[in-house]
């Protein structure tokens, strides 16, 4: 039950000249995705018209390298580290609130943290803030922070539970309002929330944002427009995915015709949102922020579409390294404009420091209103920063639980570890990644090296010690769940060389880390118990000394529906050479098997690592 907080402010007449303020969040936008921050490529002259009304930040960073986590940071003014959310699974029925460390179990030589799956409803959030003081407060758009459960009239995890007074479409969906962007919608609870057939859900939203800043210029409002756009589910206006497959050259690095017509969308909506505030004369007494939650997807989507652009990434953060779910660059430093006619600078650009925590503090300073002495904030008032004044920021840090166990995930830098950037200098300690148990360390240099190439550890001894007992501080404060090396680990593998995995109708046999299958029947078989929830992705490194083909399958459980098992293929090339495979599979399901890709040959498995959605990355080394 939320407890009752005294006022933000003693009770007066309240101001009509107090500020609006318009908070634009992107889901999963590139730092280099919009015109004004150098794309060449996609076309977005709302954003850029938004940008010469405001000021630019060259050097802004979100609190985590995934979503939900940056999330409760604008909202709480606290760090993922300190609230537990550090993943994205506030849309999962599971309702976790305690941060801790998973149980031990063989499937990862690391133990992950256990994310906490709500912002808990004694968060007095920034939405609260500002409805105490007198705000109407709307919410439009993806949320990601918690839905409640039938039957559980406890729970208050939602929008209207957190501070919003209007919530609009209402969705638990964690990507999209299911279905894709385009009409007709699923997951979307209003039923009266239609729209013609083919009608995306930003101009749907954008259309309704307007209506309520027009309902409301006359009264000073906070309102969130946090688009679905440019997450997954992959698809877009044909009309407009046409036209940048026109335009795609492949030289550029940016040239994914489907992901550009997907920005396009989002800037349609920021568009529209610019000509309401216009129409209602309150472009001078109304802020406009815009952010992204996290880095760019710079990797092919996870999905085939029709259209055949899955094997095009989606993006590239070039010169910036990886991308979403990284704790390199490119997952975590977001394009940022501020904008808020004849009181920020029209066409600047800055480059101070700035992360997702300081919104709480910054945007009630330039209201006017101070933050409550008893909420614990993380974030710094960079009001006058904003305004083109000095920063009182010098480092940021990002904590990261989670991830690969091991350096060679598809994605660089999805390993857990924690960061923190000092000046033009960054530290990543990433935990138990060395092959002995220890964390890996990597010292970068930003001003001249901002792709993180060059790892200077080795030759700043004195500046890395520095900056990890940073980091070790910033652990210690925010109480931190801090992912270990599994002591079970070891002790698994020797009484179960094969790790789980049962071997049918073939040998297996696990020698210097290598597991060798080979078949002694029909049709041989590696199974294990798999869970998996939804789309999900099977790598392994494998070498055969002859081509062939494999295939994946995943069954029930259920003896009686076996005969309803789906069936993925791979092919194997023929030369003895070692060679990664990564199988796209569609669940649900609670076995897998991986067939061989020769009834009689000798197949030889380095590792192998299933990621799926909700769920840590269960990789085996043998």
């Amino acid at each position: 039950m939320r407890f009752l907080i005294p006022l933000l402010l003693p009770l007066a007449a309240f101001s009509a000249e107090k500020p609006n303020v318009i908070f634009i969040l992107a889901d999963d936008l590139g730092a280099h995705d919009l015109g004004c921050f150098g794309s060449r490529f996609y076309e977005t002259p709302n954003l850029d018209q938004l940008a010469a009304r405001g000021t630019k930040f060259t050097q802004a960073y979100a609190a985590s390298p995934l979503c939900s986590p940056t999330r409760s940071s604008i909202l709480a003014g606290q760090y993922p580290a300190r609230t537990g959310i550090t993943s994205p699974v506030c849309h999962l029925p599971e309702i976790q609130l305690e941060k801790k460390l998973v149980k031990e179990g063989p499937g990862s030589r690391i133990r992950f943290a256990h994310s906490v799956s709500r912002l808990k409803s004694e968060y007095f959030t920034l939405a609260e803030a500002f409805k105490e003081a007198g705000y109407a407060t709307a919410h439009f758009g993806k949320w990601h922070l918690g839905h409640n459960l039938p039957g559980n009239p406890g729970d208050h995890y939602e929008p209207k539970d957190q501070g919003f007074d209007f919530d609009f479409p209402h969705t638990p969906s964690a990507a999209g309002p299911g279905g894709g962007y385009l009409a007709p919608w699923k997951f979307i609870k209003d039923p009266a929330i239609t729209g013609e057939p083919g009608t995306h859900i930003e101009d749907r939203m954008s259309q309704e944002a307007a209506k309520y800043i027009d309902a409301h210029k006359n009264a000073p409002f906070y309102m969130n427009y946090w688009a679905f756009s440019v997450h997954s589910p992959w698809n877009a206006r044909p009309d407009y995915i046409e036209h940048f497959k026109a335009k795609a050259d492949p030289k550029d690095p940016q040239h994914n015709p489907l992901y550009a017509a997907m920005v396009k969308s989002l800037d349609d909506c920021i568009g529209r949102i610019l000509k309401a505030v216009d129409d209602a004369g309150i472009a001078e007494k109304t802020m406009i922020v815009f952010y992204s939650d996290n880095g760019g997807y710079a990797y092919p989507p996870k999905k085939t579409d029709p259209e055949g652009y899955a094997d095009i990434p989606a993006t590239s953060n070039l010169p910036l390294r990886s991308g979403k779910a990284s704790l390199y660059e490119g997952g975590t430093r977001e394009p940022f404009l501020f904008a808020w006619p004849g009181r920020v600078k029209a066409g600047a650009t800055s480059d101070i420091l700035f992360q997702t925590v300081d919104f709480y503090p910054s945007l009630l300073s330039l209201a006017g209103l101070k933050p409550k002495p008893e909420v614990k904030l993380d974030g710094l008032d960079q009001s006058a920063a904003l305004l083109g004044g000095t920063s009182p920021r010098d480092r940021v840090f990002c904590h990261f639980p989670h991830g690969a166990a091991n350096r060679d995930s598809m994605i660089d830098g999805f390993n857990a570890g924690t960061y923190v950037r000092k000046g033009d200098f960054k530290l990543i300690r990433f935990y138990a990644l060395n092959d002995d148990g220890t964390d890996h360390l990597e010292l970068y240099d930003l001003k001249n090296d901002p792709g993180e190439r060059r790892n200077l550890a080795k030759e700043k001894p004195e500046l890395v010690q520095e900056l990890n007992g940073l980091i070790t501080g910033f652990l210690n404060d925010t109480e931190a769940v801090v992912p270990k090396l599994n002591p079970k680990y070891g002790a698994v593998k020797s009484n179960d060389p094969l790790m789980g995995w049962k071997n049918r109708n073939c040998s297996g046999t696990v020698r210097d880390g290598i597991l060798t299958a080979k078949g002694t029947g029909a049709d041989p078989f590696l199974g294990m118990g798999a869970s998996l929830k939804g789309a999900s992705i099977l790598k392994f490194r494998l070498r055969s000394a002859t081509a062939g083909e494999g295939r994946v399958t995943l069954v029930s459980g259920n003896p009686a529906k076996d005969s309803e098992a789906v069936r993925f293929p791979y092919t194997v090339s023929a030369g003895g050479e070692w060679q990664e495979i990564s199988v796209n599979l569609k669940g649900p399901a609670t076995i897998l098997r991986l067939h061989l890709p020769s009834a009689t040959e000798a197949v030889e498995f380095d590792w192998i690592e299933v990621q799926s959605p909700g769920a840590q990355p269960r990789r085996w080394e043998f």
